[in-house]
Order: C-alpha cells, then sequence, then structure tokens
C-alpha cells in the first residue's frame, strides 16, 4: 500500500514538475537569451561527468587510512593538489599548524560484580579489502580529556537534559559517576557535555543495535548495518562554542599565531570520553542493576536494560599526545573574466577518521569531477564571469579545523569577495537534501528542476517533492506538501565546512548531497570502505553524478548570473515562518507549566504513578511570563514590504550592485554574537547548544525561551529584530538606487 502509494504521489509531483518546467525555464538572475547560452553550457558541462571517473576516485582516494596529520593524509592532499593542475586550475597547498590528539592509552574494563576488559577494536573482515591495514586510527572520542577514573556505573539513555530530569525524579545522582549512553538523539558531543554539567566523572558511549545493529537490517559484511565490534570514531569538541582549532579562536592558525593554554580552551571538555561497541557495551549494561529503565530508554540487547548505579563498577583510563600536526588544505582557483574578485567558493574535506571512501571521498570525487569538467570547458575557450575556488579541506573530522582555520585566516577578503559558500560531504543513493540560506531556495528549485535522478528519470526536484509528501506526518502537511509549488531548502546547525562561512562571517552559503537510500552502520568505523560503499551506498556511482551536476550547476549558475540570483522573498516567508514558531512555543510553555504545575499542586503524579517505581514528581517551574515578540513583528513587516517585487525593482546596470546582494546577508549578524558563544554570529542560524549537529533558528530566542531564560529572550528578540531592520534598510536602499 505504501509503495503503491508512493508512486501515486511521484506521478502528481511528477506532472507538478513537468507543468513547471514547460511554463517556467527561466532562470533567476538571467535575460531569456542569456539562460539559454547558460542551459547549453550546463549541458555541454554534464558531456564531461562520468560515473566510472567517480567510481575510480573513491577507490583511489579512500585505499588507505588518511587522518589528519598523517603521512598518508599529506599525499592525498598531494593528489588532489595535482589533479586540480591537471584540470587547468592554479592551485596550491595552504597549511595550518593546529592541535589534534591521537591515543596513547585507552583501558575500559568491569571491575565488579564481575570482571570484563574491553576489547576496543575492530576486527579485519575478508570481506572488505581495506580493513586490515596499518595506519588506522583506533576506537576513541577525539578531544576526550586525560583520565584515570574509578566509578560505579549509571546508564543515561541517550545523555539529554531531559533524562537527568528522569534520574533525578528516579533519585539517581551521577556526580561522581561514569555514565554511559547511547549514540543518537543528538550530536556526540552533547552527551558528555551534559555529563559533566551534572557532575560525571567519566563518559562511555555506545552504540545500541535498536538505533544502530541488527535491530535495523543484517549487519555488515551481510548487510550494510552496524555489527557488533563496530564503533563510531569522533569528534567531541563542544563546537557549539567555536568550531576549529581549539587553541586559535578567531584567527588562523599559523605557525607564528598566538595560542591558548589547552586546559584553558573553552570548547573542550574536562571528563574521560570512550566510544565503544555493542559487544563491549553489553557485559557491562547486563551487569547493572539498580531500577528497570523506562521503556523509552531500552534497545535492543537481549536483557533488561537497569540504570543503575550498584555494584556495577568500571575503570577507564585514556591518555593521549596532544600534538600540533599539519592540517593541509588544497585550494584551486579559475579566474573570473569580468568579476575576478567576486568568488564563487566550492568546498568538501578530504581527510577521514580512517579510509573515509562515504565519509567525505564520495563528496570529494564529486567535487573533483566538476572541477575536471569545468577544466575541460576552460579548454574549450569558458571563462567563468567570476572566479571560482574549489577546496579540498583537512581536520574536517575533528572539529572544522582546516576551513575554520583559512576562513578566520581570510575573513576581511572573504566578507569582501565571497559571493557564496557551496559545500558538500558524503553522498548516496536516493534524494537531494540541500540545506542553506534561504535567499538562494529559489536558485535551488530551479537547478533541480533541470536535473534527471538516475533510478526514477523524473527530476530531484519532482523526486524529493514526492519524497517530501510522504514524510509529512499528517494529512494537512501532505496537502500543503501537494499544493507547494518548489521544495523548502532546511537550515543549516553544524556538522560540515559551512558553518565559520555562514555562521561567523555570514557569507551566503549552501549544502548539497543525495541520500536516503544508503542507510548503513559505516559511519567512522574501519567499514567505511570501498568495498562497503560499491555494495550499499551508490554501487553504479550515478549519484556521484547527480551531486556533480547539482553543485556544479548550482556554482556556474551564480559564476555567470548578470545579476546574482538572489530571491529575498524566500527569505521572508521562511522567517516568518521562524517568528510564528516562536510565538507558539512561548504559548504552549505557558500552558504546558501551568498545567503541569496543577498536576504537581494536586498530587497527581503520586496518585498514578507506580508507587514500586520509587518516582518523585517533577519540580514545579516558574510561570512563563507573556513574552514581547512585537520588536521582530514589527521588523517582519519592514522586510515583508521591501522584499515585495524586490528583483523587478533592481537597477541591473549599476556594478556595484552583485557585491551590494551578497553582502546583504552580513546585516543579520550581530557584533556580540550568540549569547556564551560569541563566535558565532548569524542571528538566523546557528547549532544548537545541546543539539550540536541540528541547527537552532532564530537561536538566541529559541534557546532562551526553551532554557526558560526570560529576560534573555527579551534582549535575543532585540537584537534578531535589529538584524532584520537592517536588512530591510539595505534592501530598502538597493531598490531605491
Amino acid at each position: 500500500m505504501k509503495k503503491t502509494l508512493f508512486y501515486r504521489l511521484l506521478a502528481i509531483s511528477i506532472c507538478t514538475g513537468s507543468t513547471l518546467v514547460a511554463q517556467d525555464k527561466k532562470m533567476l538572475g538571467y535575460t531569456d537569451n542569456e539562460a539559454a547560452r547558460q542551459q547549453q553550457l550546463e549541458a555541454r558541462f554534464d558531456q564531461h561527468l562520468s560515473s566510472s571517473h567517480i567510481g575510480e576516485a573513491i577507490k583511489s582516494l579512500s585505499a588507505q587510512p588518511h587522518h589528519i596529520g598523517s603521512a598518508r593524509g599529506k599525499a592525498v592532499a598531494d593528489d588532489i593538489l595535482q589533479r586540480f593542475k591537471s584540470y587547468g586550475w592554479e592551485a596550491e597547498i595552504v597549511t595550518y599548524q593546529v592541535l589534534f590528539p591521537t591515543p596513547k592509552e585507552r583501558l575500559l574494563e568491569m571491575t565488579g560484580p564481575t570482571a570484563y576488559k574491553a576489547v576496543l577494536k575492530e576486527p579485519a573482515l575478508k570481506e572488505d579489502g581495506t580493513s586490515g591495514q596499518e595506519g588506522q586510527l583506533p576506537t576513541y572520542n577525539c578531544w576526550s580529556a586525560d583520565g584515570d577514573v574509578t566509578a560505579p556505573l549509571v546508564f543515561v539513555n541517550y545523555g539529554l537534559p531531559e533524562d537527568y530530569e528522569y534520574l533525578e525524579r528516579a533519585g539517581v545522582d551521577v556526580r561522581g559517576k561514569i555514565v554511559i549512553a547511547k549514540y543518537g538523539r543528538s550530536w556526540r558531543g552533547t552527551k558528555p557535555k551534559v555529563a559533566q554539567e551534572h557532575g560525571a566523572i567519566g563518559c562511555i558511549i555506545y552504540s545500541d543495535p535498536k538505533d544502530d545493529g541488527y535491530f535495523a537490517g543484517d549487519v555488515y559484511p551481510q548487510g550494510a548495518f552496524k555489527n557488533e565490534y563496530g564503533v563510531q570514531r569522533g569528534s567531541i569538541m563542544d563546537m557549539v562554542i567555536y568550531p576549529g582549532d581549539p587553541l586559535t579562536p578567531n584567527v588562523g592558525s599559523t605557525v607564528n599565531a598566538k595560542r591558548l593554554d589547552r586546559l584553558q580552551a573553552p570548547n573542550l571538555l574536562k571528563i574521560p570520553v570512550l566510544p565503544i561497541s555493542y559487544h563491549d557495551a553489553a557485559p557491562l549494561l547486563k551487569a547493572l542493576d539498580g531500577p528497570v529503565a523506562p521503556d523509552a530508554w531500552r534497545g535492543a540487547l537481549p536483557f533488561t536494560y537497569h540504570i543503575g548505579p550498584g555494584k556495577t563498577k568500571v575503570h577507564l583510563k585514556l591518555a593521549f599526545d596532544w600534538q600540533i600536526r599539519p592540517c593541509h588544505n588544497v585550494i584551486a582557483k579559475l579566474k573570473g573574466a569580468e568579476e575576478p574578485d567576486q568568488w564563487v567558493v566550492r568546498g568538501n574535506h578530504h581527510d577521514a577518521w580512517v579510509n573515509g571512501a562515504a565519509d567525505p571521498v564520495s563528496g570529494l570525487a564529486a567535487l573533483l569531477e566538476e572541477a575536471k569538467a569545468i577544466g575541460e570547458l576552460s579548454k574549450e575557450g569558458f571563462k567563468p564571469r567570476r572566479t571560482l575556488v574549489y577546496c579540498a579541506w583537512d581536520g574536517e573530522e575533528p572539529g572544522l579545523i582546516g576551513s575554520t582555520e583559512w576562513v578566520e585566516d581570510h575573513a576581511a577578503e572573504l566578507q569582501e569577495k565571497a559571493v557564496v559558500y557551496i559545500n558538500s560531504d558524503n553522498n548516496g543513493r536516493g534524494f537531494l537534501n540541500a540545506s542553506g540560506s534561504h535567499a538562494l531556495e529559489t536558485l535551488i528549485n530551479q537547478v533541480g528542476r533541470d536535473i534527471i535522478d538516475p533510478q526514477t528519470k523524473v527530476s530531484i526536484l519532482a523526486r524529493r517533492q514526492a519524497a517530501d509528501v510522504l514524510r509529512a506526518a499528517t494529512v494537512k502537511q501532505k496537502k500543503e506538501k501537494l499544493s507547494r509549488q518548489g521544495i523548502a531548502i532546511s537550515a543549516m546547525g553544524s556538522g560540515s565546512d559551512y558553518s565559520s562561512f555562514l555562521q561567523h562571517l555570514g557569507v551566503p552559503s549552501l549544502d548539497l548531497g543525495f541520500g536516503g537510500e544508503d542507510a548503513g552502520g559505516e559511519y567512522h568505523s574501519i567499514y567505511d570502505s570501498y568495498d562497503n560503499y560499491v555494495r550499499f551506498k551508490d554501487p553504479t556511482f550515478s549519484y556521484g553524478v547527480a551531486l556533480s551536476q547539482t553543485a556544479g550547476h548550482t556554482a556556474l549558475r551564480i559564476a555567470n548570473a548578470v545579476t546574482l540570483p538572489f530571491d529575498f522573498r524566500k527569505l521572508y516567508e521562511t522567517v516568518n515562518g521562524y517568528v510564528s514558531e516562536l510565538t507558539e512555543l512561548a504559548s504552549d510553555l505557558r500552558e504546558t507549566t501551568a498545567v503541569e504545575n496543577q498536576l504537581i499542586r494536586e498530587n497527581k503524579y503520586q496518585l498514578a504513578t507506580d508507587t514500586a517505581k520509587h518516582l518523585s514528581p517533577p519540580a514545579p517551574r516558574a510561570a512563563v511570563p507573556y513574552i514581547d515578540f512585537s520588536p521582530l513583528q514589527n521588523a517582519l513587516a519592514a522586510l515583508d514590504t521591501v522584499t515585495q517585487g524586490f528583483s523587478g525593482k533592481l537597477a541591473t546596470g549599476r556594478p556595484q550592485l552583485n557585491k551590494q546582494l551578497y553582502q546583504a546577508e552580513q546585516q543579520l549578524l550581530s557584533d556580540k554574537g550568540l549569547p556564551s558563544r560569541p563566535w558565532y554570529k548569524h542571528t538566523l542560524y546557528a547549532p544548537g547548544f545541546y543539539t550540536g549537529y541540528g541547527v537552532k533558528t532564530i537561536p538566541g530566542v529559541r534557546e532562551a525561551l526553551e532554557q526558560r531564560r526570560w529576560k534573555e529572550a527579551g534582549e535575543q528578540i532585540d537584537a534578531a529584530a535589529a538584524a532584520i531592520n537592517r536588512l530591510a534598510k539595505y534592501l530598502q536602499a538597493l531598490s531605491n538606487n
């Protein structure tokens, strides 16, 4: 039934999409004649793309482990440099000196009530040709503190703030304990951060098979999903404070850069943290006693989950080398013929935790294929109007290091010259995923209508529209999606190299990729290999070509536009929705708090809770005041007025117009930055303080409400309103000239 419904909806979307294409082949920023020439250029670009070449690049660049600071990491950078040069680009390696710790000692053992020593090792598999190589980083969480701790163990579910609220109700105190949390529901670095805030002295993170293992399907190598020994490595830097080298916030980590004392770096945690497999987690969890975990906390391991603490004690000992290591970015340029000081920047990282066929080489191979195709066009006589800057970043995995250091090192120049930053990362079979600055939403829809999905042979836009309809939770939402012309792009949180461009400098940004039919458990493990990728991710590499087309067309369309294709009306519509969400959030919080406090006052929790569970009622909360959103609403009214028909009011002959258009996003920056994390300056988009990768929109206001800081909410309403007013006045001045 579901499959039948999918194809019915897909047919509707195909029909709708075909009508759109037939009626409107216009390109924002182009006259009809210019659009026809641009489409011819993009068709020639497509002819130079090769799925087999992308597959060869994935195989070659993922052939050996190549983390930041390793000899193979430098060899990969050199390889990429030579590729760019062979394509006809001017290219160089730009090296920074950055902190990057690797393990010297890792020990996890249960000392009671029985003894168990964790394996902490992923085995080589005969079905995976690169899984037994030398040079693999061991399983660890980068930026864990050194530590040697022994303490009772407590299971904290996903380790989110609300999980600790439940523990408090259950009378479980994690102070002086070691906690074990499941991967999932938040970025990994949030789990030890919240544990540390609650007084834990160590944190273990494991992948439960219910979330990432046999519960989802056959495990590797028989299937795609995580086997019992698989481990997700990864950074636990508190990137929501700032990304990049922890020792050089706000400046490039050059040889002579002034560095912080490591122990004073505000984005590094103070407790030891270690990721483990569900093979190693099972004995620890099975030994726990204490209260039975609530239903929502239980995973798929074959025993009853308990919370602890009790007799189960663990010993965790970790030590790291804390060395400064080279970080090699590869920067390639193709100079613009008419506007050489306006840059279209495209990037994907090249470093991996181990071999990284999916993350990041699948996206990198698509980027390199774009560069090769553009190089072929250049040899045929093509010259972009604006300069194309193609970048292969190092050090993304430990904390967006290479891109952040380059951005901080060139901040003034980028705010002057960067028209857009277009990012990609891992890529696989499935649907278009697009996020970014919402003034670029119309552009992405116009690009997407012209690219054919390799499986269904409809546009990638129509296929994504069909998926959006099916994913909608209610009939009302499905109807809204069906009636929508085009797709909405998502807001950007963190987790890839766009953060410093958009959220620190205000450079308009996009993140593009495909996925949704490439699920598996290889992420950040030794099994993220070519053998895995070619079986389960994108066997024909056709979605590598789709990514090259999508990102390449986007880059070329922006590079060649006479008038840059920004649609600030879409930005207004999106922000208007965010403000509606905030007013609804405040109202819901007020009503929920009032009802919850009544339930507590009237002893409803005590009367309804099983006395055998010994759960105390939640603590009452202060009443939620009425929040004045009028400054934001008035600012939106001004933006509404100025963006109605804005594009038609522009005098296109002005030389400075395009620069003014791409610098408009900078009006949304706040000099003070966000509360407690001034590195993040964008008032509309930021990673969440307790979600990490997950975005918070209008983050200063939203997080103040969620964390019940009412005075701060009012201050952040004023700050966001001031930014929106600046943008409205800026755009008004453009339309008047």
